[in-house]
C-alpha cells in the first residue's frame, strides 16, 4: 500500500509539472508577481517644452515643483525614541525654512501623524515561541511542554502617504531640504519624492488666448494645437530591490527622456504689449462688448501682436475668447476693399466712373430700398472719393449696374472666392479661427438684394484675421500671404523646423488696380473717414480703411449693437506693418459706435508707437548710458508732452515707464537715459523659489540681489513695469 501511495503521488506530482508547464499560465501568473515585487518601473518626465517671443522671452515654460509624502507607518519608525529624537530636530529645521508655523506646532504634527498611523493593540500569548538555552528547555520538560508562552503585541500600520511640506518647493529648496534629519535617508521606505511639472507664464494674461491653456481649465491656442511637440516623451528606468528601502539600476533597461521642442512664435511682447494697454483703455472709456487688435508685418504675414479683450461680469477685461479667429461677422466697410477689386479688376469699371449719392437721402438700388450713406456732403463723386467717404450708395449701384443688372452676381462671388479667397480659411484652422460665409449660390428668396448689400459689407462674414491678410495683400504688392503665429522648434541652440512663408495667391489683382485702390486708401487717411488720425503726414504715410456694421441678432429687441472696425498699413509708400482693430459696443449716450472714433484711436496708438519705436524725430537713440539734454522744435511745454506720448509715456515730470526714460530739466529740453527699443517687462516671481526666480529675471538680461531663504516674498521692481537689460532687481525671500 506503501509503495502505491508513493507511486500514487509521483504520478500526481509529474501530472501537475506537465500540467503547469505546458496548459498552465500560472508559471507566467507567478514569475510577473515575483518580478513585481522585485522590478519596479519608473517614469521619468520630460521637460515641457517652452513657447517663446520672438526674441526669446519665455511666454510659457515649465519647472518641477517637489513634495515630501511621509509613511508613518513604515517599519522604519518603529523605534519611537529615535523617530522622536529626529522629528524634533527637522521641526526646527522646517520651521527656521518655511516659516509658517513653529518648531512646537511641526513637532506635534509629526508626532500626531505617527501615533495614528502606528499603533501597537493589547498583548496576547503567543504559544509559537521556543525557550532559549538548557535551563529554560528543562523547565519546559519539568512541566510537560516543550514551549513557553511569550507576551507580544499585534501592530496596526496606515501607509496613507501624510505631506508635511506646506508647499511645493523647487530643486533648489530641495537640494536642502533633503540634508535634513529623516529626510537624509531611506527615500522610497520612510517617504517618497513626487514631481510636477508646473507650467507658468511670466506675461500673465498678456496674449493668453493665443499662447493658450492644456488642463481643466480648457484647451486652446498654442499649448493644445502643439500639445504633442511640446511635450515630448518620457524617459523610464527599471531598479531591482536589493532590499527594504534600496534598489538599483538594472543595466540595459534605462531609456532617458527626450525633452519637449521649444516653440519659437512671431509675438513681439513689446507690442503686444501696447497693443493690450490701447485696447482695454478704449473698450472701458467706451464701455464696449470685446475688441481685438492685430499687428501683422507685411513681407512675411507672421503676426506681431494678436489681443483678444472681452467683457467681465463686473466691467473688467480680460482675454476670454479668440475674437481675432473665431468672430465670424458682417465686417461693413472695410469689405469696400474686396468690392473695389473686384469693380476694378473683374468689370473693369473706370476710377473716374461717377455715381450720385444723393446727399446721404436713402435711395433704391435695384430690388434694395433705403441704402443710404452716414454723412451729408456728397453728391457726384468718383471711385476714390467713394472709398474715401465710404459710400454705401456708390458701392451698391456700382455692383448692382456692373453685376446685378447684367446678370453676372456669379461672377461677382466667383472672383471674391478665386481671387481673393474670402470663402476659405488663411491656415489658423488648428487655432480656432472660423470659415468664413459667402454665398455661392444665388438661389435665394432675394438675390438682387444679398448683391447689393453684399457691396458694403452685408450678407457676409468674416473673422478679422481674414480681413487684415486681405489689406496685408493689398499693401504687400498683392501677394496674399498666410498669417505666421509660429517660427520655428528648436531643441536648445539646434533648430528642428522652420516654418516658412506661405503663399495664398501670388497676385489678387493687377498692378493698375492696386494702384487705384492704394491711392484711395491712402485718401481716407488724409481727407476720408480716418483723416482725424492720419492726415498728418510728415511723420508717416498710412493707408487706411474704417467700417462700421450693424449687428442683428436678439440683442437688438433691447438696444442696437454695432462692429466698429479700422485697418491701416504703413507707411504707404513702402509698406512694412498692417493693424487692424475690431471693437463691437452698443449703442450709449456720449458713446463711439461708428469704426473710425470707436476703433480709429488704437488703431493710430498702435501705428505711431511702432514708427516712432524705431523712427523717432525727438531722441538721437545713441545716447549711450549717461544723461543728455535733447533740444525740441520751438521748446515749448506742449512740445515735451507731445514727445512724452510718443514715447509711450505718462505725462509727468518723472516718467520711468516706457520707451526710454525721459525727465524734464526745462520748458525746452528733455533728458533722455538710455533709450532702448529692448524695454522688456518685469515679471511677477513672488511666491517662486530662487533657481526659478532667478532664470525668469536673468533671461531678460536683468542683474538680480536676493536675501533670505525660501520663497520670493517682495521684489524691487513692481510686476508690468518696463525694465531694460542690465537693470539690477532685488528679491527678498522668506
Amino acid at each position: 500500500m506503501l509503495y502505491k501511495v508513493f507511486i500514487f503521488v509521483g504520478l500526481v506530482v509529474c501530472l501537475r509539472l506537465i500540467w503547469v508547464q505546458w496548459f498552465s499560465h500560472e508559471v507566467d501568473y507567478n514569475a510577473d508577481r515575483l518580478a513585481a515585487r522585485i522590478f519596479t518601473e519608473k517614469i521619468i518626465p520630460a521637460r515641457r517644452g517652452t513657447i517663446l517671443s520672438r526674441d526669446g522671452e519665455p511666454l510659457a515654460t515649465s519647472i518641477f515643483r517637489y513634495q515630501v509624502e511621509f509613511d508613518f507607518g513604515s517599519e522604519g519608525l518603529d523605534s519611537i525614541k529615535r523617530f522622536n529624537e529626529q522629528a524634533d530636530s527637522l521641526s526646527k529645521l522646517l520651521a527656521a525654512f518655511f516659516r509658517d508655523r513653529s518648531a512646537s506646532e511641526y513637532s506635534r504634527m509629526f508626532r500626531r501623524e505617527h501615533s495614528r498611523r502606528y499603533r501597537l493593540t493589547r498583548p496576547r500569548r503567543d504559544s509559537t515561541l521556543r525557550s532559549e538555552g538548557w535551563f529554560g528547555r528543562m523547565i519546559d520538560r519539568l512541566n510537560g511542554e516543550e514551549y513557553i508562552y511569550s507576551t507580544v503585541y499585534d501592530t496596526i500600520r496606515d501607509h496613507t502617504p501624510v505631506k508635511i511640506f506646506p508647499r511645493e518647493v523647487d530643486y533648489g529648496e530641495w537640494q536642502t531640504l533633503k540634508g535634513y534629519p529623516l529626510l537624509n535617508w531611506n527615500m522610497g521606505w520612510v517617504y517618497r519624492l513626487v514631481e510636477r511639472d508646473e507650467r507658468i507664464y511670466p506675461q500673465g494674461e498678456l496674449a493668453r488666448r493665443t499662447i493658450g491653456l492644456i488642463g481643466d481649465r480648457g484647451n486652446y491656442g498654442i499649448e493644445s494645437v502643439y500639445r504633442k511637440e511640446l511635450a515630448g516623451r518620457d524617459g523610464k528606468s527599471v531598479r531591482q530591490r536589493i532590499a527594504r528601502g534600496f534598489s538599483g539600476r538594472v543595466a540595459g533597461s534605462h531609456s532617458d527622456p527626450v525633452d519637449g521642442c521649444d516653440i519659437e512664435t512671431t509675438l513681439d511682447m513689446d507690442l503686444q504689449d501696447v497693443a493690450d494697454k490701447a485696447l482695454r483703455q478704449q473698450l472701458t472709456a467706451q464701455n464696449a462688448q470685446w475688441g481685438t487688435t492685430i499687428v501683422m508685418e507685411v513681407r512675411t504675414g507672421e503676426i506681431l501682436a494678436m489681443v483678444n479683450l472681452g467683457r467681465n461680469a463686473d466691467g473688467s477685461y480680460s482675454e476670454n475668447e479668440n475674437y481675432a479667429l473665431g468672430r465670424s461677422m458682417e465686417p461693413g466697410s472695410t469689405f469696400k476693399l474686396a468690392t473695389s477689386l473686384a469693380l476694378l479688376d473683374d468689370a473693369d469699371m473706370s476710377p473716374e466712373q461717377i455715381y450720385d449719392t444723393h446727399n446721404g437721402d436713402p435711395v433704391k438700388v435695384g430690388p434694395a430700398t433705403r441704402i443710404r450713406d452716414s454723412h451729408r456732403g456728397d453728391h457726384e463723386i468718383d471711385f476714390k472719393r467713394a472709398v474715401a467717404s465710404s459710400s454705401n450708395v456708390y458701392f451698391a449701384k456700382a455692383v448692382w449696374d456692373l453685376y446685378g443688372v447684367t446678370g453676372r452676381k456669379r461672377n461677382f462671388s466667383d472672383y471674391l472666392h478665386e481671387k481673393l479667397h474670402l470663402g476659405e480659411c488663411v491656415g489658423l484652422e488648428r487655432f480656432g479661427e472660423r470659415k468664413p460665409e459667402l454665398t455661392t449660390d444665388w438661389k435665394v428668396a432675394d438675390p438682387g438684394v444679398m448683391l447689393v448689400k453684399m457691396s458694403y459689407g452685408y450678407r457676409v462674414r468674416l473673422a478679422p484675421i481674414q480681413v487684415i491678410t486681405l489689406y496685408n495683400a493689398v499693401a504687400n504688392g498683392g501677394k496674399m500671404i498666410a498669417p505666421v503665429l509660429v517660427r520655428r522648434f528648436r531643441n536648445g541652440d539646434e533648430e528642428v523646423e522652420r516654418f516658412e512663408t506661405h503663399t495664398i495667391e501670388s497676385s489678387i489683382a493687377s498692378r493698375k488696380t492696386l494702384r487705384e485702390v492704394k491711392h484711395a486708401l491712402e485718401a481716407v487717411a488724409t481727407e476720408g473717414t480716418a483723416r482725424q488720425f492720419f492726415r498728418d503726414t510728415t511723420r508717416v504715410k498710412v493707408a487706411a480703411k474704417t467700417g462700421t456694421a450693424q449687428i442683428t441678432d436678439p440683442r437688438a429687441r433691447e438696444s442696437r449693437y454695432y462692429l466698429g472696425s479700422a485697418v491701416a498699413y504703413f507707411p504707404a509708400e513702402n509698406p512694412r506693418y498692417t493693424v487692424l482693430t475690431s471693437i463691437e459696443t452698443r449703442a450709449q449716450a456720449g458713446k463711439a459706435y461708428y469704426g473710425a472714433p470707436l476703433a480709429g484711436p488704437v488703431v493710430k496708438r498702435m501705428v505711431d508707437y511702432i514708427h516712432n519705436r524705431g523712427n523717432n524725430p525727438y531722441v538721437d537713440t545713441a545716447l549711450g548710458s549717461g544723461l543728455k539734454p535733447v533740444r525740441l522744435k520751438g521748446g515749448d511745454v506742449e512740445q515735451v508732452l507731445e514727445v512724452a506720448d510718443e514715447l509711450s509715456m505718462s505725462t509727468s515730470s518723472s516718467l520711468d515707464e516706457g520707451w526710454g526714460r525721459v525727465t524734464v530739466d526745462s520748458l525746452s529740453t528733455v533728458a533722455v537715459r538710455e533709450v532702448s527699443t529692448d524695454l522688456r517687462t518685469m515679471p511677477d516671481v513672488r511666491g517662486m523659489g530662487l533657481k526659478d526666480a532667478l532664470f525668469l529675471l536673468e533671461s531678460r538680461g536683468l542683474k538680480v540681489r536676493f536675501s533670505g531663504r525660501g520663497g520670493v516674498k517682495t521684489q524691487s521692481i513692481p510686476a508690468g513695469r518696463r525694465v531694460s537689460p542690465g537693470s539690477v532687481v532685488s528679491i527678498t525671500l522668506d
